[in-house]
């Protein structure tokens, strides 16, 4: 895709995004759009966010990591997106959802934080749990710029993988302490229990996922380095969310994340 247009879809994300506006699928005006056009977008889009808004990246975050969310957008492998410093808030937050937010989802994930880089190729999972310092729970609240969720796997690419904001849980936990593949999630809202899933739901376990994108952003020359965050996957279905909502959940052997949105 030429830079001119690879700019001008950056820079309609990057409007929507601080207008809370909704712009038309890049799929259904650009038929011949590449992946790889998609991460050009998605860099531009998040070349404006750390130059404009003087945000900072502090990690990366995984998506499509699950059979069902892959067979819905015809693709074979995950993507992956940027996390970044003003999109964090912390257990028993309120959120308000109402004035910084355009559709927003919430899933359940379990986050990494490194102690160590980790460059592709050749990323073992033994690699990954020795550079890991400790896993804990967090929210994934995902939030369009795509109208309707429209998505094909180039539109979610460009749009930074979907990503809104995170909502980390309290507790740390050595990963070698807990089996990822087994351990069991339950998300509620308002009380109401809505889903189950388990660690296996992400690339058959977390640990697989942050191998996957760590060898994918070797390709790239790009590592994960000491100190940052990765979201490994949702392990149970997403929820839409709206103001008076509160949501939490339990991920067994690990903890739990809870929030409040207005």
């Amino acid at each position: 895709m030429e830079k001119e247009k690879i700019e001008k879809y950056g820079n309609e994300l990057y409007e929507a995004l601080k207008n809370r506006k909704v712009i038309e699928p890049l799929t259904s005006r650009e038929t011949n759009i590449t992946i790889e056009d998609a991460y050009s977008i998605q860099h531009h889009f998040l070349a404006r966010r750390l130059n404009d808004d003087k945000s900072e990246i502090i990690g990366k975050k995984i998506g499509v990591t699950s059979k069902v969310v892959m067979d819905m957008l015809g693709v074979h492998q995950p993507d992956f997106g940027y996390l970044l410093s003003d999109m964090i808030y912390n257990d028993g937050d309120v959120i308000d959802v109402t004035n910084t937010m355009i559709q927003p989802k919430a899933e359940g994930e379990i986050a990494f934080v490194l102690k160590e880089d980790l460059i592709g190729p050749g990323i073992t999972t033994a690699d990954v749990l020795r550079a890991t310092k400790f896993v804990m729970p967090c929210f994934e609240i995902v939030d369009s710029r795509i109208k309707d969720w429209k998505i094909k796997i180039q539109d979610t690419v460009a749009d930074n993988a979907s990503c809104g904001y995170i909502v980390f849980g309290g507790q740390f936990v050595d990963p070698k302490d807990i089996d990822l593949i087994t351990c069991g999630i339950t998300l509620e809202r308002n009380g109401e229990l809505l889903h189950t899933g388990a660690g296996a739901a992400a690339l058959g376990s977390p640990v697989n996922a942050v191998v996957w994108l760590a060898n994918k952003l070797g390709e790239f020359g790009v590592g994960l380095k000491a100190g940052e965050v990765i979201l490994s996957g949702a392990l149970c279905a997403m929820v839409t969310i709206q103001a008076g909502d509160n949501m939490t959940i339990n991920i067994g052997g690990i903890g739990s994340a809870s929030c409040r949105f207005v």
